[in-house]
């Protein structure tokens, strides 16, 4: 008996919606990796807002309501500059180093570790710090008090991760597998942040 696969249209809803996903990520690469990026910064926002409230809840200290200002700069960073960003530096390391490059996993990586990686967390600082109506001033204090500790975590977490996704994820889901750790660090990085 002959394997038939269902219409898409009666398929689950979860094949439907991935379906439509890499519909909309072939047609709009830029304007899906964005959004999807907006969306998933936004939920790491509130992920460490509700792991800060519990932890507040279990030590009996006073819990605060949900802040929606916070997953709102975080949707608007990761709409605006995380999504866009990744898209072209994932491109970029492509032509820079396709994988017919001798030693090229290993190029990537130090890419991405050191010249990428730092670049784009004192960024993501540096707009924070505008998006929450802070001075100059502030902002150096953030960055002498948290950045460094924040990179070697994101050296730690990241690296492995990393590793993965520009030499074994295809070029079209980078953004996406990336979002998917971000889910995480953004939740550290929101915590970090306070």
């Amino acid at each position: 008996m002959p394997v038939q696969s269902l219409p898409i249209r009666d398929s689950a809803f979860h094949v439907r919606l991935l379906h439509q996903y890499l519909i909309l990520l072939k047609n709009y690469p830029i304007l899906t990796k964005s959004v999807t990026s907006g969306i998933l910064s936004a939920m790491g926002n509130l992920l460490s807002q509700a792991l800060e409230a519990k932890r507040k809840a279990k030590e009996g200290t006073p819990v605060k309501e949900i802040d929606i200002s916070g997953p709102a700069r975080f949707a608007f960073y990761g709409l605006l500059i995380t999504g866009p960003v990744s898209h072209y530096f994932y491109q970029l390391m492509e032509v820079l180093m396709p994988t017919t490059v001798p030693y090229c996993m290993v190029k990537r990586l130090l890419l991405d570790r050191l010249i990428f990686a730092p670049a784009f967390l004192l960024l993501f600082f540096f707009v924070m710090n505008i998006l929450e109506g802070k001075r100059w001033a502030d902002f150096q204090s953030k960055v002498n008090s948290s950045y460094w500790s924040a990179l070697k975590m994101n050296w730690k977490v990241w690296t492995p991760f990393q590793f993965i996704n520009i030499n074994y994820v295809a070029l079209e889901f980078r953004v996406l597998f990336a979002n998917m750790v971000a889910l995480f660090w953004y939740a550290y990085l929101a915590s970090v942040r306070k």
